[in-house]
């Protein structure tokens, strides 16, 4: 997996993932390359450092200081990033802690879903070791785009 930061020509900086640089190069070709914040097609590659990820399994503590660096970003990545958490899950809303329960314990299949808990629901699922993490919830990013 290939991870490119990316800037459109609005200036939004953003992060796009690949199977390979042949598969971003053979989607900027195709114009299927656009802005996650305003849509735009001028999307190009900006120099970037290399991330090593030496943790395999990340605790709780880890992913919370990495969305907590996140909060501190001025050029939109959060923005980008929360936009395809919605995009590529399902809201379940008030039933959240009951899915993510069940999930974890096997009694419903693995899917990517986001809801609304109480504080007291997401420390007793922290508590039992469901993997779940608290997103702010901003206007606009409720619902998936498309």
């Amino acid at each position: 997996m290939k991870v490119f930061n990316l800037r459109c020509g609005s200036g939004h900086s953003f992060e796009g993932w690949f199977g390979s640089e042949a598969d971003y190069d053979g989607q900027l070709e195709r114009g299927l390359l656009e802005c996650p914040l305003c849509a735009s097609p001028q999307v190009v590659r900006v120099p970037s450092a290399p991330r090593l990820n030496l943790n395999a399994s990340p605790s709780q503590d880890s992913v919370t200081d990495e969305v907590a660096n996140l909060a501190h970003d001025s050029d939109g990545h959060v923005l980008a990033a929360l936009r395809q958490l919605v995009q590529q899950s399902q809201d379940v809303g008030p039933r959240f802690a009951d899915q993510a329960r069940r999930m974890h314990n096997g009694e419903l299949p693995q899917r990517a879903i986001r809801g609304e808990a109480t504080a007291k629901q997401f420390e007793e699922l922290l508590d039992d070791g469901v993997p779940v993490l608290p997103l702010p919830n901003i206007p606009g990013l409720k619902e998936p785009l498309q």
